[in-house]
């Protein structure tokens, strides 16, 4: 074992950016906070290889915590970054209908949006779009200007940087293997990356485990399958556009959302301003990051709809990346889950099961949250 962890207040079961804004959160309010991540360092699973959009709020439905969250963590990301120099853009995105026939879909998601207090939005006809993005193609599209890009790994390094400077110990390489209720609070036991074993004694356990959260709330006693928290690992695979290729954009553009959760295949920019387009959507039995070239033709004819110039031959693979989705294939899309298991028999445990997008633009206000349920501990 890296360390011994001993006692805490708070266990932070994954190092992603929703475990390490926990982190830094809690350590804000006094607690003694140990963050326990099973690979070899921070955010590497799902944070590290999302589309890093700091969503605006537009698809979510109204009251859902998705909507909450979102809205309020855009808030606070946008001010962390601005006050704590994390690099991002407020670039603003275009949600298109490519075809007249998605009008109404266009103008559904629009009140949705509106629903959940997203600010300044604007329905742009095709020669609006067309001026502010020549090589778009489309009959309308809704501009939301507070849409934008943030560098996930700078953040979470910021958060980990944070916590740490508020006593905060970060042990890597190891796993959880069971959380068991026992006097004044919660018996943690442990296995390094070596088999050694090691037991905590904490208040409280934030399971932030991503992927694996549902393995970590199973540790705890807890069904997946009765609760409905079993995780379906989600691919989603991206392309990159070749330099020289002879398009140009300035903002995110995203087609309607395509059912079931997903926003469709669209187009991103990093924050050298690199073209990137996905991801698309596969089930997979077995977490990898392995990209089919042959994707490509694919991509292409779906990008084409509303950027009529791309060709198959400028796209390259460029990374993928797995969501933890509570939804099966064909099933309607599930709210975050964040919950404290006493009446699980657990006080003090508090599970954040299902957070994919928009969890990277949540984050701050998940952790919140989780403040705000073990504030009584």
């Amino acid at each position: 074992m890296n360390a011994a962890p001993g006692e805490a207040d708070v266990a932070i079961v994954g190092a992603g950016v929703v475990g390490l804004a926990c982190a830094a959160a809690l350590s804000r309010a006094g607690r003694r906070v140990l963050v326990l991540e099973r690979r070899e360092a921070i955010a590497r699973e799902v944070t590290s290889r999302s589309s890093q959009v700091i969503h605006a709020g537009l698809y979510y439905a109204p009251g859902s915590l998705k909507a909450e969250l979102c809205t309020r963590g855009r808030e606070l990301l946008y001010a962390r970054c601005a006050e704590r120099r994390i690099p991002q853009r407020r670039l603003g995105k275009l949600v298109v209908a490519a075809v007249s026939d998605e009008i109404p879909a266009l103008e559904q998601l629009t009140a949705n949006a509106q629903r959940n207090g997203v600010p300044d939005l604007e329905v742009l006809d095709a020669g609006q779009v067309r001026r502010l993005e020549p090589d778009v193609r489309v009959e309308a599209a809704l501009w939301s200007p507070h849409t934008g890009i943030v560098d996930a790994h700078a953040l979470a390094l910021d958060l980990l940087a944070e916590a740490e400077t508020l006593g905060a110990q970060l042990v890597c390489r190891v796993e959880v293997t069971g959380i068991e209720p026992a006097a004044a609070g919660l018996r943690v036991t442990l296995r390094d990356s070596d088999g050694a074993a090691a037991t905590l004694r904490c208040a409280g356990v934030v399971n932030a485990a991503g992927l694996d959260a549902d393995r970590v709330a199973a540790c705890a006693g807890l069904d997946p399958e009765t609760l409905g928290w079993r995780i379906r690992p989600c691919k989603g695979d991206y392309f990159a556009l070749a330099s020289g290729a002879p398009l140009r954009l300035g903002h995110l553009v995203y087609p309607l959302p395509a059912g079931e959760g997903a926003l469709g295949i669209h187009a991103t920019l990093d924050l050298g301003g690199r073209i990137r387009f996905g991801p698309d959507a596969e089930y997979v039995e077995d977490v990898h990051y392995r990209i089919d070239a042959g994707k490509a033709d694919a991509f292409a004819r779906a990008v084409q709809r509303y950027l009529p110039g791309v060709r198959a031959e400028w796209l390259s693979p460029d990374q993928a990346g797995v969501r933890p989705r509570l939804t099966a294939p064909g099933e309607a899309p599930r709210d975050f889950v964040i919950e404290e298991a006493s009446q699980a028999g657990v006080p003090g445990l508090v599970n954040l099961v299902g957070i994919e997008s928009p969890g990277l633009t949540a984050a701050p206000a998940i952790a919140e949250r989780v403040v705000a349920l073990l504030g009584a501990l």
